[in-house]
């Protein structure tokens, strides 16, 4: 521990990433990436904005992204708020909504570990609300007092989706509290809390593109709530960095929005390859959690879940291990292209053979 670390740095302990292998020898099923490339629009709009004006500063309020992203949903642009990805969104509510050692904000024990790392760095008290023996958000757990709400639906990294009634039900009960829905994965078969943001004003839905747009490597992600919330937020942002997107992302970004066609093909294929998966797992024995999310949650009682990530890896298939209580013998698998998808299904057939 380095000696000139302030006391908050040396107490938090960081959210680990998904490997990034550099040898490009593995199937990468660990990190949630979509496994088809972007729409050619958005290629052909980053190619357009690679000029000249790359010597100026990007538009500090992302006013064209905005604005194609308010009319997809309906909303008014002021209704939405453009970040550096989802997780720099996450980041910039915690001090805009909840009090440094206030009363505590509540997110499920099971669910995205960089909740708990955020609050933290952020002095933020918060609570783990149990989730069921079949990993499901109980909505009654966050009826209790609380500084906040934190929902990932689809949860990560179950892949467990959460209805919208069981959304307006805590909604209705926190009128006090901001409820913050990440919505990461929902693009895959779940239920968007969207349509409920003029009638809760205590509603934030954050979003990205990394996943459903497959614009992981620009680091594009929004916010849509009431003008007053995003307002909160971009009082935060402009504490920080004035300029947190930059020209190519906005460009490149509002072009994958703007290309609905291609998402719903792209997003359809992988809805598709995930059920068919599903299907032979459960024919080889293999424990499956419903997900609704682009990745699939298993384990098996012939392989503990530590060791078959191993297995997995030395065959050339990455996935995702969480030694953790309760999932740590689960492994978390991205969903790939039907190819990559058979590789795997393959893999897992040999090893249960040898047990």
């Amino acid at each position: 521990m380095n000696r000139y670390w302030s006391r908050t740095v040396q107490s938090i302990n960081p959210y680990t990433p998904g490997e990034q292998p550099k040898d490009r020898k593995y199937i990468k099923l660990n990190t949630n990436e979509n496994p088809y490339p972007p729409s050619p629009e958005v290629i052909a709009a980053i190619k357009r904005s690679a000029d000249a004006s790359l010597r100026l500063y990007p538009d500090p309020t992302c006013e064209n992204l905005r604005a194609a992203i308010a009319e997809y949903y309906r909303l008014g642009k002021e209704q939405v708020f453009i970040g550096n990805g989802s997780d720099e969104l996450l980041a910039f509510s915690f001090p805009a909504f909840f009090e440094p050692a206030g009363k505590p904000v509540l997110f499920a024990e099971v669910t995205y570990s960089f909740y708990p790392v955020y609050a933290a760095f952020f002095n933020t008290r918060y609570r783990l609300i149990p989730v069921d023996e079949q990993f499901n958000i109980r909505p009654d757990g966050y009826y209790e007092e609380n500084g906040g709400i934190i929902i990932a639906n689809p949860n990560a990294p179950t892949g467990k989706g959460f209805s919208g009634k069981e959304i307006e039900a805590i909604l209705s009960r926190n009128e006090n509290s901001v409820v913050i829905i990440d919505e990461a994965y929902v693009d895959f078969g779940g239920r968007s809390a969207v349509n409920l943001i003029n009638n809760y004003p205590n509603l934030l839905v954050i979003k990205t593109l990394s996943k459903s747009h497959s614009l992981a490597g620009l680091r594009v992600g929004y916010a849509m709530g009431n003008e007053g919330l995003i307002e909160g937020i971009i009082r935060v942002k402009d504490s920080f960095n004035s300029y947190t997107v930059d020209r190519l992302a906005l460009a490149g970004a509002a072009a994958a929005i703007r290309d609905d066609a291609y998402f719903q093909e792209t997003r359809s294929k992988i809805i598709k390859t995930r059920e068919r998966v599903v299907t032979r797992l459960l024919e080889m024995g293999i424990k499956v959690i419903p997900s609704q999310a682009n990745f699939i949650f298993i384990s098996s009682d012939q392989c503990p879940g530590g060791i078959l990530f191993q297995r997995l890896r030395e065959k050339g298939i990455l996935v995702r291990y969480f030694n953790k209580p309760r999932i740590d013998n689960f492994i978390r698998v991205t969903i790939g292209t039907d190819a990559e998808m058979d590789s795997f299904l393959d893999a897992l057939a040999a090893i249960s053979s040898t047990g």
